[in-house]
């Protein structure tokens, strides 16, 4: 059992790091201010491979699978979550495509995401059912050679910069809950689709989240992905994969946390000696560092599992879980070590705290985590 990374995973993980501090880290502030999306970011980062990395070449990706597409998240997460985002979610939506459309729907949709002209988007929260992804209430009806949609999105990622999005849509209503529903490809442009960006969250700032609105939306019947009806398992299947993605988020944003507090903590001084020479700080350090490794030896298991077909949901919300949990904590004690100037917004410390509750939230929250997680461990 070989732990090291690949000679091309290091070079991979050193030249995402370097993107994110030559070009995220000088507009970071501002964008976190004025919440301001970041395209010309996406653009360059596509020029160097690192949008859909994960995507095999056939399709304009870099084939480097999902244990170096969690490497990248890692390293840009390190400097700005919010901008990391935008960068690694652009093929939000796409994990669908790849691996249940047609020839016809990778080929028209996945490449111009990967070279950074596209962005895709993920439609399936609700504003009335988020984590009961089976209480989803839009429906596509169909007339003619079309579906008809209807029905409302909420806090989608990209929601209003996108240029097309996978929604999850009732298709067969006659069916139980989890045999009815569809995963449907509609243009963003389409007409009938209307996008609202959600201004004043409390993190992420730079990402673009919005509700999404659906009025008598018309596509054509070719744009469902995959099978009708199977649309919740695929569901199921698009988080195995998605969920590692965002543990890497609190790999990166961990990380950073740790870094600067070590730094902080050898610089400050109180009664005469730097405040890391305090047993009390010691232990905060070393805590972060302990959960720190263990979430990042979890991620790429996952990962690797991943990129060797076999992945695990189990495993997958195991790093969901873990990672909200790591990212929460070491946010937490970087802000304590920093005392009161963590309290500052010319800090970033204060920063990582605000980003890293969501990652106890989106993508299925700890508690669905854990309901997850539970049943599996009682199947048995």
């Amino acid at each position: 059992m070989n732990f090291d990374l690949s000679e091309e995973h290091k070079m991979l993980k050193d030249m995402a790091y370097k993107f994110a501090v030559n070009e995220i880290s000088p507009i970071s502030y501002d964008c976190d201010k004025e919440e301001k999306y970041t395209p010309e970011i996406r653009k360059k980062a596509a020029e160097q491979g690192l949008v859909g990395a994960w995507v095999t070449e056939e399709y304009g990706g870099a084939g480097v699978g999902f244990l170096g597409n969690a490497i990248i998240t890692e390293e840009l997460s390190r400097v700005d979550m919010g901008i990391g985002l935008n960068v690694v979610a652009a093929c939000f939506g796409c994990e669908a495509i790849y691996y249940f459309g047609t020839e016809e729907q990778k080929k028209k949709y996945i490449p111009p995401v990967c070279s950074g002209e596209w962005v895709a988007a993920g439609a399936f929260t609700e504003p009335n059912a988020g984590t009961d992804v089976a209480g989803y209430k839009t429906r596509a009806v169909k007339d003619g050679k079309d579906y008809v949609v209807n029905g409302n999105k909420m806090f989608i990622t990209n929601g209003t910069v996108c240029n097309f999005m996978v929604a999850q849509c009732i298709t067969k209503p006659e069916e139980k809950k989890h045999n009815s529903f569809s995963q449907i490809i509609i243009p963003a442009d389409a007409k009938g689709v209307i996008r609202n960006k959600l201004h004043g969250k409390m993190g992420i700032r730079a990402s673009d989240t919005a509700e999404i609105t659906f009025e008598d939306v018309r596509v054509p019947q070719e744009n469902i992905v995959g099978k009708d009806g199977r649309g919740f398992h695929q569901l199921m299947h698009f988080f195995d994969v998605t969920r590692v993605m965002v543990s890497g988020q609190a790999v990166g944003l961990s990380q950073a946390c740790l870094d600067t507090a070590v730094k902080y903590a050898k610089e400050r001084t109180a009664f005469g000696l730097p405040i890391g020479s305090y047993q009390l700080t010691m232990a905060k350090l070393t805590e972060m560092a302990i959960k720190l490794e263990s979430l990042r030896t979890l991620v790429y298991k996952a990962a690797w599992l991943v990129d060797a077909g076999k992945p695990d949901y189990h495993l997958a919300a195991m790093c969901k879980f873990l990672g909200g949990q790591t990212a929460v904590f070491c946010a937490n004690a970087a802000v304590e070590i920093h005392g009161g100037y963590g309290y500052m917004d010319e800090y970033a410390v204060q920063k990582w705290y605000r980003d890293a509750k969501i990652l106890e939230l989106y993508e299925g929250t700890k508690e669905a985590e854990i309901m997850t997680i539970g049943r599996v461990l009682q199947s048995k």
